[in-house]
């Protein structure tokens, strides 16, 4: 009874080995995406979103026939001011990367939540179209209301240029104080020598 369960876990494992070799030694791309943004106020009232899609090959082959979409701007909300959000390559080598760019306008206060940006490749092996996702963005917090950072920046350029010689002043003044005054234990020696 032994022997066979013995023989039955053997016989999977040989069969586990195996297939994972074939599954690693063929070679196929390994698409991954990284999506960001940035938002910049406009004097206009309203604030521009920058967005950056870098799609990278990590795998050992070459996708043909990219094609990157990123359809999770609404036009009631959003206004496109230059590029696309969609993007054709014919191919991405094995270790390569391409990016992406574009730019919109908004002047609707909103909590936007970005969805992943779909990318479809081809695999010459395979006949359905491969699809790989972007990192969502996190939420955009478009027109919202920013505390003035107008306040502090006298105190960030007076930092900037006098930073360093005020901390150099201020261990030069403690150095000395340390010096020159005695230190309590030592007074305390002094005093019962003097008994």
């Amino acid at each position: 009874m032994a022997n066979t369960t013995m023989e039955a876990l053997i016989s999977v494992l040989v069969a586990l080995v195996l297939v994972s070799a074939t599954f690693a030694s063929s070679d196929t791309p390994f698409i991954v995406a990284h999506k960001k943004s940035s938002l910049n106020r406009l004097k206009s009232g309203a604030q521009r979103i920058s967005v950056s899609i870098v799609v990278y090959n990590q795998g050992s082959a070459a996708a043909y026939d990219v094609s990157l979409t990123d359809d999770s701007w609404t036009q009631d909300v959003f206004d496109l001011v230059s590029g696309n959000t969609s993007k054709t390559w014919e191919r991405i080598d094995a270790g390569s990367l391409v990016s992406h760019s574009f730019a919109l306008e908004s002047k609707v206060r909103t909590l936007f939540y970005g969805a992943p940006a779909v990318i479809k490749f081809r695999i010459p092996t395979k006949a359905v179209l491969q699809e790989a996702y972007s990192t969502p963005l996190p939420p955009l917090d478009i027109l919202a209301d920013r505390p003035s950072e107008k306040k502090f920046e006298w105190a960030k350029g007076l930092m900037a240029k006098y930073g360093s010689l005020v901390s150099v002043i201020s261990i030069v003044v403690l150095f000395v104080y340390l010096i020159a005054t005695p230190s309590k234990s030592s007074a305390a020696k002094g005093n019962k020598k003097r008994r």
